[in-house]
């Protein structure tokens, strides 16, 4: 009778069972700092968004010879560019641009999740003929963490952006 080996391919469930144990405390290990990286996305990417906006602002300004407002509204956490009076426009609960007449929205940003939005003032206008704005302001982006995002817009129409005690990397 020839003698036939067979054999088996696989995995037991003992060795089964250590390499899940194994993934799940190099899960749990990871899991933190890959929530400290998330919360730092969303932050940059709010930051981010909001300094273009800004910049967009004083562009809309200028190229369409009129005031354009970005305003901030502070029952549903969204900002907003239109042309009119600072209260012409406001954002929907879903986050759209509602204007009354006398206002024309440009763009909406609805509030992103554990992402907080502050400013000292609810709204500044981008003067057409200069660039300029009234008033000067700070708007602040906050995570979820406390960290924060100052954008510092100057009479000037620029703007700075900075992070307070350099809590966010790639901000003075």
């Amino acid at each position: 009778m020839p003698n036939h080996r067979t054999f088996q391919r696989g995995l037991t469930l003992v060795e089964a069972g250590v390499v899940v144990a194994i993934v799940a405390a190099a899960a749990t290990t990871a899991a933190p700092g890959l929530q400290r990286l998330i919360e730092h996305r969303r932050l940059d990417a709010a930051a981010t968004r909001l300094a273009a906006d800004l910049q967009l602002a004083r562009n809309e300004a200028i190229a369409r010879n009129r005031v354009v407002r970005i305003s901030r509204d502070e029952t549903t956490g969204c900002y907003l560019l239109h042309t009119g009076p600072a209260g012409s426009c406001r954002c929907d609960a879903d986050g759209t641009a509602v204007c009354d007449a006398g206002g024309a929205a440009i763009r909406s940003v609805a509030s992103s999740p554990r992402i907080t939005l502050q400013s000292n003032t609810a709204s500044i206008a981008f003067d057409p003929l200069h660039g300029t704005v009234t008033p000067t302001a700070t708007w602040r982006v906050i995570g979820g963490d406390g960290r924060a995002v100052h954008h510092v817009v100057n009479v000037m129409g620029r703007v700075r952006s900075c992070s307070p005690d350099a809590a966010v990397p790639g901000y003075r």
